[in-house]
Parts: C-alpha cells; sequence; structure tokens
C-alpha cells in the first residue's frame, strides 16, 4: 500500500479531513477539523504514525520489528500510545488498514458525544 493509499483511505472515513499543524512535510488526517488525529503521514520518510492500544502496538511492533516502532515523534510517556510504520511493503496491506481502523477507533473515543454528534458520527 502507497502513502497516497493509505491517506484515500484516511479521508474516505466519516468525518476525516487532511490539515498541516507542523509543517509541509506532515500531513495530518485528523476527525473534524482541529479535532483528534488518527493518522499522521511524513511523505518525505514514506512514514505513517497510527494512535494504539499499548497492548495491540506492542503485538504489531513484535510481528513486524524492522517497520514497526514505537512513535517517533511523540514525548516518552505518549509513545507507547502510538506507532509509526515504515511504508516499504514489509507490513501487509490488511494490517495497515487494520491499524487505521484501530487509530480511527482510539481518536474517535476521545471526542466527546456532543462533537460526535456535531459531526454527524453519533
Amino acid at each position: 500500500m502507497t502513502l497516497q493509499d493509505l491517506m484515500e483511505r484516511a479521508l474516505s472515513m466519516p468525518a476525516a479531513c487532511v490539515e498541516n499543524p507542523f509543517g509541509p512535510d506532515s500531513l495530518c488526517i485528523r476527525i473534524g477539523p482541529h479535532g483528534p488525529i488518527f493518522l499522521n503521514l511524513m511523505p518525505c520518510n514514506l512514514w505513517a504514525s497510527f494512535r494504539c492500544e499499548p497492548q495491540q502496538g506492542m503485538v504489531w511492533r513484535t510481528a513486524f520489528p524492522n517497520a514497526v516502532r514505537r512513535g517517533w515523534h511523540c514525548p516518552p510517556v505518549q509513545q507507547p500510545y502510538n506507532n509509526t510504520v515504515t511504508l516499504d511493503g514489509t507490513v501487509p496491506d490488511e494490517v495497515l488498514l487494520a491499524m487505521l481502523e484501530h487509530s480511527y477507533a482510539r481518536a474517535l473515543r476521545g471526542l466527546t458525544r456532543e462533537k460526535q454528534r456535531a459531526l454527524g458520527l453519533a
């Protein structure tokens, strides 16, 4: 799966939008404008960062030790809650899509019911 394929899939999710809050080298896919980020793409490195539950993140890091690592962009206390994946073909498309869906679900849980309703998600 290419970075472009992953971005298109993410943007097809309900209320997804893209922003560049960290400059032109990083594309952040959020749930709603200024909402929680569920996918951070770094095209220059072919990296994608996903939110994850710490236990599930460890499963993916163990299964793909050369391609999946703790969130590179996060302070150490937040690293277990994010995985950064090198998009080099090592991680199968089905797993990348599972990571994307897991990340979206985690971000959605972070929204209040009121915000979910305002975005048409509840």
